[in-house]
């Protein structure tokens, strides 16, 4: 892949340092890990569900937090050697029980809004919640609002 310089970039452009920061880790998302899988779907117009592989893992062995804008899972699990009380020597381990860490960024205004592990499935839904002063409004075309316009600056100076 290419390595685009964006250095003239940050030197003239002012609050633009995230999404630089975010172009620069997915030029590196070739050296990601690809441990557990996990798929990302869209389950609503603003409804989102990140669907991870934790097979072998309880619910004790995961966490999920939340940080600014970064969705941290983690799991780890210790090793079971002993099967029913009886010491057991695995031969053949093709189920991996390495500890992970996944983080996904999210975008503004979404939330994590619950979590819960199915069939060696966990699946996280988020929800895109844009606050009432961030929704675009129409603006009603029609007389100015009272104390505003030309005559009520005209009589604020007069008096």
């Amino acid at each position: 892949m290419r390595q685009f310089d964006l250095s003239p970039l940050y030197r003239s452009t002012i609050g633009f340092d995230r999404l630089f920061s975010l172009i620069d880790q997915a030029a590196g998302v070739e050296a990601a890990p690809s441990y557990p899988p996990y798929d990302i779907e869209r389950t609503g117009d603003d409804a989102y569900r990140i669907s991870i592989a934790v097979a072998g893992f309880a619910e004790k062995d995961l966490s999920i937090e939340t940080r600014e804008n970064t969705l941290t899972v983690k799991g780890s699990r210790e090793a079971v050697s002993e099967n029913g009380g009886v010491k057991a020597e695995i031969l053949y381990r093709g189920i991996a029980a390495r500890a992970f860490e996944r983080r996904f960024q999210l975008a503004d205004h979404v939330h994590v809004t619950g979590a819960n592990l199915e069939n060696g499935l966990l699946h996280i839904d988020l929800l895109r919640e844009i606050p009432e002063a961030r929704k675009p409004r129409q603006i009603p075309i029609g007389r100015p609002a009272a104390g505003s316009g030309p005559q009520a600056v005209s009589t604020q100076q007069a008096a």
